[in-house]
């Protein structure tokens, strides 16, 4: 009942934004954008049919209450796909666990994990000397932890390890969380704006740290924010047992109840959405014929609220916010900018680096091999970190709760996201000039010469591009964070005498213009002077390397963008070495993935031997064995095994070549969709919601339908489905994790 009550609100809101979106993208269409044009060019498909990483890595089974070797694959929806063991993978044998990760915290200590799930634990406290939840067999914890869905819990052998697998899991969650599409000029817009005046009318102002993943992820997120506190008050009293066994009943009966509200959010979402589609057509005419008309009568109206609203709304900016605008910005400047430049110290070292190489090992003959690797630094996750984690410095100290900003964290991953994407432009345009320029280079030298001054071009280019995307994103940070606060101080006296406003709307234009959101435009423009202002003074004094609005940078290469329209550049085929040199199967099978698996330097176990040392077999024909009384989390067991298994050389554990295959990721079903029978795609979900462990694949040779399909993970259907992997893996043969 509380999901359909929201649900049913929720849908009211999303027709009347759908309608006004609509509005704004023709005349956007229309009127045309008068900003200033990027310099670097942009990747439109940056990691089509690649696989980011793979690697082996212990997971806590809860059904078994034991530790298991786990291969994981991130594909280039940066999915997490968990698999029995390599060999299950080469194999094509389905996954165990298909995992998105919005929404997702990623701890590394135990102490973090237990602190969390005490908090949100209803009932009093638990004490500090009752049995943890958890217990990990070493020092080097990975955790997922969400409010709403399971946890999953994974465990290392070394801090690097830690370190690195720690930047894989945050870069996932850092893609997943940004599930809305900022392609859509329509959906996209009409979505964000109605769980914003949902959650207004609720009177929560202020940035949402659960508007991450997609619509139905964020819709369900919505619900459970309201609908956890009832079952707090009704199902925490009558959970019984020790502290241990409540906690764990809590997090099913909070998973259970997130999968039933992420089932009818996504099949009413989905009806919501077809029903505006099909009226989009006529509203779209209506909006071309009458354009005039409506932008009157919305400045008419406009004219009319800004008088009730801006002597008001000047005053709360002058005492509120004005003092304090120079300070919010010193403070999103500082760490932002040693973030993006950051990226470009690291495209500067990695191009040298490549120049260098070529240089010293065989001029262009080597310059495909290097330019497969640099093509994808900005999606090699260990490489990036270093950039997103001085983004991580960002602190808004007393300034975040005057201003009410419940958490840091939409500032932080949107930044990080920004700088992703201006490596990747940066690294594309270095590509496609270089790619220009080798049909007339002659030798090593011409090529070393050529290479720097490209770099030199294009570094001039990511500095204007840097500039000019930090302005904008200081600008609108500002604004996330002013005008909800501005909101809430007006709206006792303003937002109930917003209805008279109503009758000055024609009711044909009623679809495209509301009071609503024009009262917010009006609230908007009553700071957005200061804030241009603040960023326009930081700029005209160069802090952090900005540049002045008036300065438009020459065109030096009027022609790049025409080059950035052709096809994407392979540089395996076309400057790779003989074919005869190494066979073709193997070349593509190593150039498709971003970063090879890893292997610590320090001497760490290798994966398999230590899985089959340490742990019963867990092959996909065998099911897992119970657990022995008495050791619930089989640390100890673990522990003396590592300890047996360290003294000891590991023995080699070859996989034979014929069971190599070669794997795509094609386009994936939806959550909940059924796989038929015969059908060739082993495929990775786009955005599977959170989910649950897949049984055990049976040893028949049938293909059976998948009966496990949640709304969290997807369940692939056994063998002999044959679906096709991720491309590309470059692991060892032994299964040990090879160097970056």
């Amino acid at each position: 009942e509380k999901t359909q009550k929201v649900l049913g609100e929720f849908s009211r809101c999303y027709r009347e934004q759908y309608g006004v979106a609509l509005f704004n993208s023709v005349r956007y269409e229309i009127e045309g954008n008068g900003g200033p044009q990027a310099q670097l060019l942009h990747r439109k498909v940056p990691l089509e049919d690649h696989v980011i990483y793979s690697g082996n890595l212990f997971q806590y089974i809860e059904d078994s209450k034991k530790w298991r070797n786990r291969f994981c694959v991130v594909p280039h929806n940066y999915g997490l796909v968990l698999y029995e063991n390599k060999l299950a993978y080469e194999r094509e044998l389905p996954p165990r666990v298909l995992i998105n990760s919005a929404g997702y915290k990623v701890l590394t200590s135990v102490e973090q994990y237990l602190e969390l799930v005490s908090s949100s634990l209803p009932g009093p406290t638990p004490k500090s000397g009752s049995s943890p939840i958890l217990k990990c067999p070493t020092d080097f914890p990975l955790i997922l932890w969400h409010p709403y869905a399971r946890h999953y819990y994974f465990c290392l052998m070394t801090g690097k390890e830690q370190e690195r697998w720690g930047a894989v899991f945050q870069d996932c969650v850092r893609h997943c969380n940004n599930g809305i599409s900022e392609d859509s000029k329509v959906e996209a817009p009409a979505f964000t704006d109605a769980v914003r005046m949902y959650r207004q009318a609720k009177e929560q102002y202020g940035t949402w740290e659960m508007l991450c993943g997609n619509q139905t992820q964020v819709l369900s997120n919505l619900v459970m924010e309201e609908l956890l506190p009832e079952l707090r008050s009704a199902i925490g009293p009558r959970l019984k047992g020790k502290t241990q066994e409540r906690q764990r009943a809590w997090i099913q009966i909070s998973d259970a109840v997130y999968r039933m509200v992420y089932e009818q959010t996504q099949a009413q979402y989905d009806a919501m959405v077809a029903k505006c589609e099909m009226e989009r057509p006529q509203m779209e005419s209506s909006i071309r014929t009458d354009m005039d008309q409506i932008i009157t009568s919305k400045e008419h109206l406009a004219s009319k609220i800004r008088a009730f609203v801006l002597p008001k709304a000047e005053i709360c900016v002058r005492n509120h916010v004005q003092p304090y605008i120079s300070s919010i910005l010193e403070a999103l400047m500082t760490p932002t900018s040693q973030g993006f430049a950051e990226v470009r110290e690291v495209f500067f070292k990695e191009v040298t680096d490549m120049n260098m190489n070529v240089v010293n090992e065989g001029g262009p003959e080597k310059l495909a091999e290097h330019m497969e690797k640099l093509s994808h630094l900005a999606f090699h996750p260990v490489k990036m970190q270093c950039c997103y984690e001085k983004m991580e410095q960002l602190k808004l100290e007393g300034l975040q709760q005057r201003f009410d900003v419940s958490s840091t964290s939409v500032f932080k991953q949107r930044a990080q996201i920004h700088m992703r994407q201006q490596m990747d432009d940066a690294v594309y345009t270095f590509e496609t000039l270089l790619h220009q320029e080798l049909g007339r280079l002659q030798g090593k030298d011409d090529l070393c010469k050529s290479i720097q001054r490209i770099l030199e071009r294009v570094l001039k280019k990511y500095d204007y591009d840097s500039s000019t995307v930090r302005k904008k994103f200081f600008r609108e940070a500002l604004l996330q964070i002013a005008i909800p606060f501005l909101l809430k101080k007006l709206a006792p006296t303003c937002k109930g005498e917003l209805a008279k406003f109503q009758e000055l709307i024609f009711e044909d234009f009623a679809s495209f213009i509301l009071v609503e959101n024009t009262y917010e435009e009006v609230v908007l423009q009553s700071v957005m002077k200061d804030i241009m202002q603040a960023v326009k003074e930081a700029a005209v004094q160069r802090k952090h390397n900005l540049y002045r609005d008036s300065m438009v940078m020459h065109n030096s290469d009027p022609n790049l963008h025409l080059l950035g329209e052709g096809s994407p550049i392979d540089w395996g085929e076309e400057h790779g070495a003989q074919p005869g040199a190494e066979p073709a199967a193997e070349k593509r099978r190593r150039a498709k993935q971003v970063v090879s698996v890893i292997q610590d330097d320090e001497g760490a176990l290798p994966y398999e031997v230590a899985a089959n040392t340490l742990l019963p077999s867990s092959s996909p024909q065998s099911p897992e064995p119970a657990v022995p009384p008495g050791s619930p989390d089989a640390v100890a067991e673990i522990r003396e095994a590592l300890a047996r298994e360290s003294t000891s050389p590991a023995p080699r554990a070859d996989v034979p070549p014929g069971d190599k295959v070669h794997h795509a990721t094609p386009a994936s079903p939806a959550p909940g969709d059924e796989v038929p029978s015969g059908d060739k795609a082993h495929a990775t979900p786009a955005s599977p919601a959170p989910g649950a462990e897949a049984p055990s694949p049976p040893a028949i040779p049938a293909c059976p339908q998948p009966s496990d399909q949640e709304t969290g993970e997807e369940v692939a259907p056994p063998a002999a489905c044959s679906l096709p992997q991720p491309a590309g893996m470059t692991e060892s043969v032994e299964g040990v994790q090879t160097e970056f």
